[in-house]
């Protein structure tokens, strides 16, 4: 099954990804001219058009957003969100270090439609390669003109500053991002207000993550029309899927959102390591993903395909598990991550998820016939933690725990 590859079109081809001049032979910043070229309400238009959604997890329109913020008054600012801290989620890793001009291209383009001049972008803290190789990226654009002032001899003037983050995962909700970039401790708030009226210094702010920059360009080079083509009417375009787990060829892939689960398991990455079966397959991340059976092979793998079934697109990871794994045992660890990322601001949080994992533990010293009503505790505790906990890290754990149940005897 061959990839259908416009984020990821030039993985691979670079000998220096960082290296300005082999980006631009192969057309890059072009899109960035054309952008400038235009009026930055022409630029929201093509996006709106497009339907492209957030890749991130939300799912939020992005040509909404950015109307939202083009007509506020004030600084603005783009925060690129790179702290890509979800288990089994490795699509913006290969964006940053595969082809970094494509994002500052994507960065740049948003930065002209919202009336923006400043960008921050906030990468994990662990990803040390992709940091070397963004920092090289960054100083070739302000040496070739498309950083700085007087952009392509434009009048628009743009900054990029690249922070580290300290590893929290809590800090890849986008408040909570804002809260860090601000020097503070990484909590979310509550909202409204959004960051994109009032988000960093309480300025407007375009939190967006690094694949969907990363799709921005194409957009404005081939036309909102030739987007919407790909996938389906709710989800458009194509779609990066980190896939791991017990198959024959772990890898990202980039798919029209039209695809199923069964494609992606079967023809993308190979199928199941022999001799083993196919049990089931964390879909949308390591920690806040959706259990898929056998049963849900034939799922699209988009927002409106998993909403149906009570799933979650999340960041499109899929995380392929056989006859040999433990649910139960997955369940813990993602308890045990949830433990260990909680900042504690919310107390069902901070306290929830240690006894949701203590139940979980004495299910396996528990009678078949006594499993299903501790397990209803268990779901009463995580639905608690939905309606009280601020954030999602705390809204999470009912997503994992609620679906374990379409893998048929899931707590074994």
């Amino acid at each position: 099954m061959n990839e259908t590859r416009i984020v990821l079109e030039n993985k691979g081809t670079y000998t220096n990804p960082a290296d300005i001049t082999e980006y631009e032979a192969a057309g890059g910043y072009q899109a960035l001219e054309a952008a400038l070229a235009i009026d930055p309400f022409e630029i929201v238009e093509i996006i709106k058009e497009s339907r492209l959604r957030g890749r991130g997890g939300a799912g939020f329109p992005t040509g909404l957003k950015w109307a939202h913020t083009l007509p506020l008054q004030g600084d603005k600012y783009i925060l690129c969100n790179a702290d890509e801290g979800e288990p089994g989620t490795f699509k913006d890793r290969i964006i940053m270090e595969e082809d970094p001009h494509k994002l500052l291209e994507g960065i740049l383009i948003a930065g002209y439609a919202v009336g923006a001049h400043k960008a921050y972008l906030y990468i994990r803290g662990e990803y040390t390669q992709s940091l070397s190789i963004l920092q090289d990226a960054v100083y070739n654009a302000y040496q070739h003109d498309y950083l700085g002032s007087r952009i392509c001899g434009t009048d628009f003037s743009f900054d990029i500053t690249i922070q580290r983050g300290a590893g929290s995962y809590i800090c890849g909700e986008k408040t909570a991002l804002v809260s860090s970039l601000e020097g503070k401790r990484g909590n979310p708030w509550i909202k409204p207000p959004s960051p994109r009226t009032q988000g960093l210094w309480k300025n407007p702010s375009i939190v967006q993550n690094v694949e969907t920059l990363a799709i921005i360009p194409s957009i404005i080079s081939r036309g909102a029309a030739w987007f919407t083509s790909l996938g389906t009417e709710e989800s458009t375009g194509t779609k990066l899927y980190p896939v791991s787990g017990k198959i024959q060829c772990p890898g990202c892939y980039e798919f029209p959102m039209s695809v199923t689960l069964r494609e992606l398991i079967y023809d993308a990455a190979g199928g199941m390591t022999a001799p083993h079966s196919f049990k089931a397959a964390l879909v949308g991340g390591g920690a806040a993903g959706t259990f898929l059976g056998p049963q849900d092979l034939d799922v699209q793998m988009n927002f409106e395909g998993l909403s149906r079934i009570g799933g979650h697109l999340g960041s499109g990871a899929v995380i392929v598990m056989d006859e040999t794994i433990s649910i139960r045992e997955v369940l813990e660890a993602i308890m045990e991550f949830f433990i260990h990322e909680s900042c504690g601001y919310c107390i069902p949080c901070r306290i929830g998820t240690v006894h949701i994992l203590n139940m979980l533990r004495e299910l396996s010293s528990l009678s078949q016939g006594e499993v299903p009503s501790n397990y209803k505790k268990i779901l009463s505790v995580a639905e608690t933690m939905k309606k009280t906990c601020l954030c999602p890290l705390g809204q999470y754990p009912l997503l994992p725990l609620s679906t374990a149940s379409r893998v048929g005897n899931h707590v074994y």
